[in-house]
């Protein structure tokens, strides 16, 4: 368990804000109620076994009790490096996402299912969507009644899925909470 570095600090803050946008900074300035004392904490970056956690600094404490060999897990599992360097966010992070969320799609509860096997959204299950979306952006994924349901990237602005066929990809999978059944050896 170590601090992230600057190019991994760098790379990590980029991916949550393409999906948060300037919300970047409540999740990084978030107090920690966690911890014997009385005065709130805040929350941090850490690297394990190549996998990013976002984890209170009381807990960060309490863990290097532990040796680095037998720590297998601690705070919350953001995202992962994969062998070739590159970071990918995992489904784990999806309650820090939703709740600091700058582009947001709800689907129609027909299309959850569809969603939650690992398939992209289509236009004709879109129940809502927010203004402003441009493609590539990273969107949060709803049901229709505000149960976050997993996280994509934008394949269309909002205002060519007005005009797109029913068959059309709106948001490009990346992941989903029915990812905790399907590799819950691997998480």
């Amino acid at each position: 368990m170590r601090p992230l570095d600057e190019t991994e600090t760098t790379v990590v803050f980029e991916k949550l804000f393409k999906f948060v946008g300037n919300n970047l900074k409540k999740i990084v300035e978030n107090p920690s109620d966690e911890g014997p004392e009385s005065t709130p904490g805040s929350y941090c970056f850490r690297l394990q076994k190549n996998r990013v956690y976002y984890v209170s600094e009381a807990l960060v404490k309490r863990a290097t009790n532990i040796s680095r060999k037998n720590l297998v897990s601690f705070g919350t599992c953001i995202g992962k490096y994969t062998h070739a360097g590159s970071f990918h966010l995992t489904i784990m992070s999806l309650n820090i996402l939703a709740a600091n969320a700058k582009h947001k799609v709800w689907l129609k509860p027909t299309s959850e299912m569809s969603f939650l096997y690992g398939n992209h959204v289509l236009k004709g299950g879109l129940g809502r969507i927010t203004d402003s979306i441009v493609p590539g952006d990273g969107v949060v994924v709803f049901s229709m009644s505000d149960v976050p349901l997993g996280f994509g990237i934008a394949a269309k602005s909002t205002q060519d899925c007005r005009k797109l066929d029913p068959n059309g990809i709106v948001v490009l999978h990346q992941a989903d909470i029915g990812e905790y059944l399907r590799d819950e050896d691997d998480l």
